[in-house]
């Protein structure tokens, strides 16, 4: 039986972030009478507290607006909490209003490193100087209100039951960016903090044919599974996941009618390597070719299981080919 989404358990859309010397305190500040999340600066834990702490000469916070908790992420020796300080309105999905992430602040909760080795703390230290890098993520895109992780089509199909569950009970795995940022805030129950969030690209526009006007949604979701550079991140692991696999979405609504047109994309389905270099076509070299098959198999099982029947179309070495024809030849061919 699934659990129902309290009325009051919607996600809070504007917090006030207290940085106090022991603590980090989330205050929802949107209006929601929901209790602050304290979370402990010298090993990461949380709770929900029912005042925000009394300040002093002592004790004076550094204070700030936040749009949303990321997630916490555990390290070696520390955690650190991630949150969205500035934000911005791309558009809307389905009605509902689609935000880009601006800015990400990474807060340390690494205290527990004074007690660490020299070891530890040099570890540490660089890990940090990566996440630093994190902060500068390009493409994510959240929404309040509304699951950006699963296309219409796969909207259509969830039940009266599911659309009552938090937003990321909902969500997609594959597509949630900071699924595994999220654990702690799960392990702690803490729904209305939960933001899902999505690394892809979202344009949303309306022109016109005739007197009628057209609303049209442009959304990529990138897979986090087997992410990377793509001249360093190829082919499938022994799974059947591809690199870099990305699914486009294309909506298109137009007197009360909804229309949603999906492509999917990623590395050649095979085991395989590529040295790179400045050849304008490197060769690549099969590997374990006799787990191609099993490895495609399963590969294609899963991209039946998940969106039914699928076109495939062969680009390798067709560089020639332009994304806009095939793109309107795939339409054509959908809406035939």
């Amino acid at each position: 039986m699934m659990e129902r989404a309290e009325s009051g358990q919607k996600l809070y859309t504007r917090m006030r972030l207290w940085e106090f010397p022991d603590q980090f305190v989330v205050e929802p500040t949107d209006g929601s009478s929901g209790s602050a999340l304290a979370i402990s600066r010298a090993d990461g834990s949380m709770n929900l507290i029912h005042e925000v702490p009394e300040c002093s000469i002592l004790r004076v916070p550094k204070i700030r607006t936040i749009f949303g908790v990321v997630g916490v992420l555990k390290l070696l020796a520390g955690s650190y909490l991630i949150v969205i300080t500035e934000r911005e309105c791309v558009g809307s999905y389905l009605g509902h209003p689609i935000y880009k992430v601006a800015s990400l602040k990474i807060l340390p909760c690494d205290h527990s490193l004074n007690n660490s080795s020299a070891e530890q703390k040099k570890v540490e230290a660089e890990f940090s100087c990566l996440l630093k890098l994190a902060e500068r993520t390009p493409g994510l895109y959240f929404s309040y209100d509304t699951n950006l992780t699963l296309s219409v089509q796969r909207l259509n199909t969830l039940g009266d039951e599911s659309k009552l569950l938090p937003l990321w009970r909902q969500a997609e795995p594959r597509f949630l960016w900071n699924n595994y940022l999220m654990e702690a805030l799960i392990d702690n129950k803490l729904d209305p903090f939960l933001l899902p969030v999505i690394q892809g690209s979202f344009h949303h526009f309306q022109t016109a044919i005739g007197r009628d006007i057209i609303d049209v949604t442009l959304i990529a979701r990138r897979c986090t599974r087997r992410n990377g550079t793509r001249m360093w991140r190829r082919g499938a692991d022994s799974d059947g996941y591809v690199a870099n696999f990305v699914e486009t979405e294309q909506v298109v609504q137009m007197n009360g009618f909804m229309a949603s047109f999906v492509q999917v994309r990623g590395s050649i389905p095979f085991l395989w390597e590529q040295t790179v270099d400045l050849t304008y076509k490197p060769k690549f070299e099969i590997l374990r070719a006799e787990e191609a098959p099993r490895v495609v198999e399963r590969h294609f099982l899963d991209l039946r299981k998940k969106y039914g029947n699928v076109l495939a179309v062969d680009l390798v070495n067709k560089y020639q080919l332009s994304y806009s024809s095939l793109l309107c030849h795939l339409l054509l061919s959908a809406w035939r």
